[in-house]
């Protein structure tokens, strides 16, 4: 390995997990449009990708665990260290209509995973370390998300008690975390630029609470409709905020786009799957064409990323 790759190496960020989360996210909302041929190629794109990912940040950990620790005490980038676990649940998703006892075990790894590392993050939060109101992004949002994915393959692997649980963490946690971060949005400094498309993660609680909300309660109600429409809401107000977005050089912070986008993509599908609503079903679409376009051009910009050594080096 040459001096170069041992740099790549060191630091390379935890982020590389929401790439997992995209890919993962593009072949489920294909799934619920309906293009199971996509969604198998993608599917296994992910996984690969995962694994990928997986090895390379564990050879890091074994080489390097000076700089795995420096990014857990990071206050932003300890936020996407659930990330892992959260992949693991979309995989399982993924799996669970095609092979259920391999989703079955990496749902039960990925639910295990995503509760140690939801409490320890949150330890860290209100802990002894000092946090500063310019250290909250909708980064945040990141553990509480995963808690709510949870369901989305545990209700119908046979753990409804499990998936109660979770889905109540991610929710208080979600309520808790939009308050601080519009508190910080509003009254403080803004976002910095490296960090501003983490914004669109703001979508992604209440799409994917409102999916998971369908496992548990079977179907369409209230609590749901005021889930998915929250999620419409907030998709307008990002949709404000995009212009300033793509004018932002290229970090790996736009990876924050692709998930949420293909949580409401899914979201919009099953909507319209148990409703017959034409309308959420052309939402579905649209979002499905945008989140195409995201993962596509973001696989391509990282790639070219990492050679021109614009991503893992020092920051």
């Amino acid at each position: 390995m040459s001096d170069n790759q041992h740099s790549q190496l060191e630091h390379m960020p935890i982020t590389f997990f929401a790439i997992v989360m995209g890919v993962m996210g593009l072949a489920l909302a294909a799934h619920a449009g309906g293009f199971e041929t996509v969604a198998i190629w993608v599917r296994w794109a992910g996984i690969v990708g995962f694994g990928a990912i997986a090895l390379a940040y564990l050879a890091k950990a074994v080489r390097y665990p000076a700089a795995v620790v420096g990014e857990w005490r990071h206050p932003v980038r300890i936020a996407f260290f659930p990330a892992i676990s959260i992949s693991l649940l979309l995989i399982a998703a993924a799996l669970r209509g095609t092979d259920p006892e391999a989703a079955r075990i990496v749902w039960w790894i990925g639910m295990l995973g995503q509760g140690v590392l939801t409490l320890s993050v949150i330890s860290s939060w209100i802990g002894h370390r000092s946090f500063q109101v310019g250290h909250l992004t909708p980064a945040w949002f990141i553990p509480a998300v995963g808690n709510v994915i949870v369901p989305v393959a545990g209700v119908g692997l046979g753990h409804p008690e499990i998936s109660w649980l979770f889905f109540s963490a991610g929710m208080i946690f979600w309520l808790v975390l939009l308050t601080l971060v519009f508190n910080r949005l509003v009254f403080h400094d803004p976002i910095p630029a490296r960090l501003f498309p983490t914004l669109v993660i703001l979508i992604a609680p209440p799409a994917v609470g409102f999916v998971a909300w369908l496992e548990i309660a079977g179907g369409v109600d209230h609590f749901g409709h005021f889930l998915l429409s929250t999620a419409y809401v907030f998709a307008l107000l990002v949709i404000g905020q995009m212009p300033k977005i793509l004018r932002l050089p290229f970090s790996m912070a736009f990876w924050a786009l692709s998930f949420p986008v293909a949580a409401l993509s899914i979201g919009s599908f099953r909507y319209a799957t148990l409703t017959g609503s034409a309308a959420h079903h052309g939402i579905g679409l649209l979002a499905l064409a945008i989140l195409a376009v995201i993962v596509g051009g973001l696989s391509v910009r990282t790639v070219l990323g990492m050679i021109r050594g614009e991503i893992c080096r020092p920051e």
